[in-house]
């Protein structure tokens, strides 16, 4: 049957280096069994070092990219990742407007893990306005949060009460991500459903400074899972299962901070398709 096939959408930016961006939302997706399709919002010259340029894509080829898909391809869930400055964020906006590409994962990248801003300061404010409003899902790490929210989080009881904030503002489902919590031996992130169900998931660290792509790779899991048909919760479940064993079964690339290991296995791991 035409058009058949679980398809997914990744609107985001490039990452020369292959660890983040774009790069790390296919790689993840097809490991999943997913057919992948793309908008590309920025290029990036980028590496495990950290990014060096970065440049923006024309609004106008945007929306013909977002009209390309939309024509001939039937995707069933899709996610957000770089999106640069207030004019993309609109431009992607509108697009999320006009076409029904699925169920919308929102990962609000807003800094590199070498330290380059993805996200302009004046952006911030268009993201929380507007694309919060589209979110079917949104998974801030902890700086994001407390940008989103503009409160600060440094305690487990912070985390929750960032995402009732984040729920509040428009976001169905919320997933604020607590690996950024230096003292901590677990990786603990908080959960809150559309439900009203909400939930931990903690994963021990892994000591290693591979983990360049960490938020796109769980993000893309979890929009290739809804893109299956699979429930929200255990699409979260096994994306932080999956991001988990892509860092304890790392790889080593680069002289910075390193890629996941996309290959990585999940128990269970049987149903790609």
């Amino acid at each position: 049957m035409i058009n058949d096939f679980p398809q997914a959408l990744t609107i985001a930016g490039t990452d020369s280096g292959g660890g983040a961006g774009i790069a790390a939302d296919f790689k993840t997706m097809q490991e999943r069994g997913v057919f992948a399709t793309m908008v590309v919002v920025a290029v990036t010259a980028q590496n495990t070092l950290g990014v060096q340029d970065a440049l923006p894509i024309p609004a106008q080829l945007i929306d013909e990219q977002c009209a390309s898909l939309a024509a001939d391809l039937k995707i069933r869930a899709c996610k957000t990742g770089m999106l640069a400055d207030p004019t993309r964020v609109m431009a992607v906006v509108n697009n999320l407007r006009r076409y029904d590409f699925g169920p919308v994962t929102v990962d609000p990248v807003m800094i590199a893990k070498g330290g380059a801003k993805l996200l302009s300061d004046d952006a911030i404010a268009t993201v929380r306005d507007h694309l919060l409003p589209l979110a079917t899902l949104v998974t801030p790490n902890l700086p994001e949060a407390e940008e989103l929210t503009g409160m600060k989080i440094q305690t487990e009881g912070d985390m929750i009460s960032a995402g009732k904030l984040l729920q509040s503002m428009g976001a169905q489902n919320v997933l604020v991500k607590g690996g950024h919590f230096a003292s901590a031996d677990e990786a603990n992130d908080f959960v809150l459903l559309a439900n009203s169900k909400s939930f931990w998931l903690t994963a021990k660290r892994v000591p290693t400074a591979n983990t360049h792509g960490t938020g796109d790779t769980i993000s893309a899991y979890i929009t290739a899972e809804l893109a299956k048909g699979h429930s929200m919760e255990s699409a979260i479940r096994t994306g932080k299962a999956y991001v988990e064993a892509t860092i304890r079964n790392g790889i080593n690339v680069g002289h910075g901070h390193g890629p996941l290991n996309h290959w990585a296995k999940i128990g269970g791991d049987n149903d790609k398709i």
